[in-house]
């Protein structure tokens, strides 16, 4: 009996300093700075980079004017429509490429990894090349005759959007891809058997069971592109401006930081909100399915 107690109590001072590292961590590195951002955000600004501990609410109220509201809105609708395009292309792509044989998957798997092994920015200026003036995208349009002048398509909605799909697309499919692969297709073919059509049996069947990795992949798609203010900053200019966008002037330009830790606990919060409804609406579906 001594024995199995002290192997118990060994056992649990071994799983204590095996999650000890882990617990300093997220103290530390989460945990810390998100406390001192919200603290941050209900203080007062004072001269070029000073700080007053005074608690305020302004910097809550100012994001209420009009000029920071409509940011918001424009990052939300532009989260909607890049997150929207990404489940159009990416959603049809993971599903197909799950049902590719192994050797056909392992080269297109490696096709998606390749342009990782590249800095996002490199990736982004070949955009500015695509959509400059006189660029690729223009000599192509114009060699084919559906365009007779240049288009001014860099620095415009369109190009950020692109730039969004096209950094966003890998997390839709991979997530739809994990979720798809691990489908029983006997299923899709007793549905089949039972009189189905191709899209009724992907309807009542494949859809169903592949929505967890489309949810997956709609949650890594949409948070992100709240705040990727690099992309609308390379591909959009001064003419497309998000949340990111903003709270990085305030914190470079104005160096208004409890303004910018008051965006940023917004900003948080949204996205909080956006995770608890994915799992909300994720558990019952579950629910819904054991009934």
């Amino acid at each position: 009996m001594k024995k199995k107690s002290r192997d118990s109590l060994l056992a649990a001072h071994y799983s204590l300093f095996t999650v000890l590292p882990m617990y300093l961590f997220t103290l530390l590195f989460v945990l810390g700075p998100f406390i001192y951002m919200i603290v941050l955000s209900f203080m007062q600004r004072q001269g070029t980079w000073g700080v007053v501990a005074q608690f305020t609410m302004r910097n809550y109220e100012r994001i209420g004017i009009p000029e920071y509201r409509a940011t918001f809105l424009e990052s939300i609708k532009l989260a909607f429509l890049s997150t929207s395009l990404v489940v159009l292309v990416g959603y049809p792509f993971g599903f197909f490429m799950a049902r590719l044989s192994p050797q056909w998957r392992s080269r297109v798997m490696l096709l998606l990894i390749i342009p990782f092994w590249t800095s996002s920015l490199m990736r982004l200026y070949g955009w500015m090349i695509v959509f400059r003036a006189n660029g690729v995208l223009d000599m192509v349009l114009l060699k084919i005759g559906l365009t007779k002048e240049p288009l001014r398509l860099l620095y415009t909605y369109p190009a950020v959007a692109t730039g969004m799909v096209y950094a966003l697309l890998p997390f839709m499919i991979y997530s739809v891809y994990a979720s798809a692969e691990k489908l029983d297709w006997y299923l899709v073919e007793a549905a089949r058997d039972l009189g189905a059509s191709r899209f009724r049996a992907f309807l009542t069947v494949s859809l169903p069971l592949t929505m967890p990795g489309l949810f997956s992949g709609v949650v890594l798609t949409f948070i992100p592109s709240m705040g990727l203010f690099f992309i609308a900053d390379i591909l959009g200019g001064n003419k497309v401006v998000l949340v990111g966008n903003l709270i990085q002037e305030q914190l470079m330009k104005a160096h208004d930081w409890p303004f910018a830790a008051a965006l940023s606990v917004v900003l948080m919060a949204m996205t909080t909100l956006f995770i608890y409804l994915y799992r909300l609406f994720t558990r019952t579906s579950e629910l819904e399915g054991l009934v």
